[in-house]
């Protein structure tokens, strides 16, 4: 068992509770629907930073470090790590509180994904100056 962390002093992108349909056959919660939430919390950091939309790009890199049960209270943490042009690469950070008490602590899933702002019809745009700087 791993030791008893704290969670990130920030406010979190997204903090969930995830239900009994989310579980794969094992009664874990699925795989996809960690994927999903992250994607959703990366893309909350590159929305606010691009100024619009966003969409993903690439998943660099997706590691699952422990199972997430039902009655765990998951949060996501995502800040940007690199800016381009017309990209933003994002770091999300997940925890789960659990326990009786939510008193427990574990870090879940570590993630890096890639975003490109587009336009309304979907051509990549360019971020603005002031974004690229980060």
């Amino acid at each position: 068992m791993s030791e008893n962390l704290v969670l990130p002093d920030e406010i979190p992108a997204l903090r969930v509770f995830p239900q009994v349909k989310d579980t794969n056959p094992n009664g874990d919660i699925f795989g996809g629907w960690v994927m999903s939430q992250a994607d959703l919390a990366g893309a909350l950091c590159a929305h606010r930073l691009a100024g619009g939309r966003v969409v993903t790009v690439a998943v660099n890199t997706f590691l699952f470090k422990q199972p997430i049960s039902v009655g765990d209270v998951v949060s996501f943490y995502s800040r940007p790590v690199r800016v381009g042009r017309t990209s933003i690469t994002v770091d999300v950070q997940v925890y789960a509180e659990r326990g009786e008490a939510l008193d427990q602590v574990v870090k879940v899933t570590e993630a890096t994904l890639t975003f490109v702002a587009v336009h309304p019809d979907g051509c990549k745009r360019e971020l603005p100056a002031s974004v690229r700087t980060i």
